[in-house]
């Protein structure tokens, strides 16, 4: 039964739309993971590599989610007015113009990859591989943010089982075909770190045809034509309305990883590739929280355009709750099995002790970066995306990249690492208390205009 977001009970409705989602992003970063196994065992240059490809890969991605962030809080929006014809069309548009969009990305980041990542300070050593893998992936992220935003429209009518299974598909097809195109099997031929590439590009465009046959034939939110170009352009603007800043937001936070590594590249490619395993780590660290941030603009969408402010900070407030919560009893888990974790991913001492040194620092701020991001999402939520890309910019420019930079200087990486943590400390206080003080100002029968 799909789950009542305007009459159901608070919790146990964001239970019920969490934990599909959780267990398809749980599948969904161990993309990254397995790429990242499978890659290990080429070397520490091609991990080191795939460390630099981070940055750059995830302004793709924070970019997709930007999208999916204003595809939800708009369909949203139509459902809870009863315009589902309205809802059909905006998606048809929305999807048309995200794919031109990203076409045009790919193509242009493919043709200024040398540049780009010399500029972050890869070596002459590490950039055919960094080429190999980049140059499929870029095209392959055509299709992945085709699966976001397909998984948006999804969610905004709180369907969460199906994105789930989408997601959980992708990375299946994915863990398969790595180490048959890394290694070579048979027939195939040891292709390397481009392997991961074209594993990703394939699964990928497997998903997303699944998830438009979905929409179309299970669902009903596509129709098979354009009412005129000037109709698609203000649909898109609905979208991009929030979509923009909060893309924007993400975009941040690959851009300050980018300086990061830039200056972990300092302390040489073994500290790049235990870096890059821990920006790995995070993602699957906060998958319950990103779950959580993706099922609960939708929830807090609807009862927004309801009037009902009480139910939004309510839900609000459950969920700032949980993040701290989960994220400190992840920190436990992650304590105890450290040494175990580096290993995995590496049979150098070096790189195992980096990789040891970040999991016992960093995720100490894991449940205060989960409250800022948590935070930033309901305010897109409530249609306020200006706001919550100033909690980026203040996390990242104020506190992330200058603390970073001084702990650096003062102490090395693990200073560094210790900066990270009372960067998100701070940021999350702020957030927080921002948004209690919007929720405070808002009328119960507020209603989106």
């Amino acid at each position: 039964m799909k789950p009542d977001l305007l009459n159901g009970e608070i919790r146990p409705t964001l239970i019920k739309m969490t934990l599909p989602m959780m267990l398809g992003i749980v599948s969904l970063m161990l993309f990254n993971v397995a790429d990242s196994y499978f890659v290990s065992r080429l070397g520490t240059e091609p991990l080191a590599a795939l460390g630099f490809t981070f940055p750059v890969s995830f302004t793709v991605i924070s970019l997709s989610i930007g999208l999916s962030v204003g595809t939800s809080a708009t369909i949203a929006r139509l459902i809870g007015s009863g315009n589902a014809s309205g809802a059909r069309q905006l998606t048809t548009d929305n999807l048309l113009l995200t794919t031109l969009l990203m076409v045009l990305i790919a193509s242009f980041f493919v043709l200024f990859i040398d540049p780009l990542f010399r500029l972050l300070g890869a070596g002459d050593t590490l950039m055919p591989y960094i080429h190999s893998y980049m140059s499929v992936w870029f095209f392959g992220s055509v299709f992945y943010v085709l699966i976001m935003v397909s998984n948006s429209s999804l969610r905004a009518c709180g369907d969460t089982r199906t994105p789930a299974m989408l997601m959980g598909f992708s990375s299946v097809m994915n863990l398969l075909l790595d180490p048959l195109l890394i290694f070579g099997w048979g027939p195939l031929p040891a292709l390397g770190i481009q392997g991961a590439a074209i594993a990703s590009l394939i699964a990928w465009g497997i998903a997303a045809a699944a998830a438009l046959a979905n929409l179309y034939l299970r669902k009903g939110l596509l129709v098979l034509r354009i009412e005129s170009l000037s109709v698609a352009m203000q649909h898109w603007l609905m979208v991009m309305k929030i979509g923009f800043p909060a893309a924007l937001s993400n975009m941040m936070t690959p851009i300050t990883a980018a300086i990061m590594t830039a200056v972990v590249a300092t302390h040489g490619p073994e500290a790049v590739a235990a870096f890059g395993v821990g920006n790995r780590l995070e993602s699957l660290s906060l998958l319950a929280n990103l779950a959580l941030s993706m099922t609960l603009p939708p929830f807090i969408s609807q009862n927004f355009g309801r009037g009902q402010v009480v139910r939004v900070r309510a839900a609000y407030l459950s969920a700032v709750r949980f993040a701290l919560l989960w994220q400190a009893l992840i920190y436990i888990i992650l304590f105890i099995f450290a040494g175990g974790i580096g290993a995995l991913f590496s049979d150098q001492a070096e790189v195992i002790n980096l990789i040891s040194l970040w999991i016992l620092i960093v995720p100490l701020g894991f449940g205060f970066q989960a409250v800022t991001f948590l935070t930033a999402s309901s305010f897109n939520a409530v249609h306020q995306p200006m706001k919550a890309m100033r909690i980026s910019v203040f996390r990242l420019f104020i506190l992330y990249v200058p603390c970073g930079y001084l702990g650096n200087y003062l102490a090395g990486l693990e200073g560094m690492f210790v900066a990270f943590v009372i960067a998100n400390m701070c940021t999350a206080a702020m957030a927080f208390r921002w948004m209690q003080r919007h929720l405070n100002s808002l009328n119960p029968l507020t209603t989106l205009k």
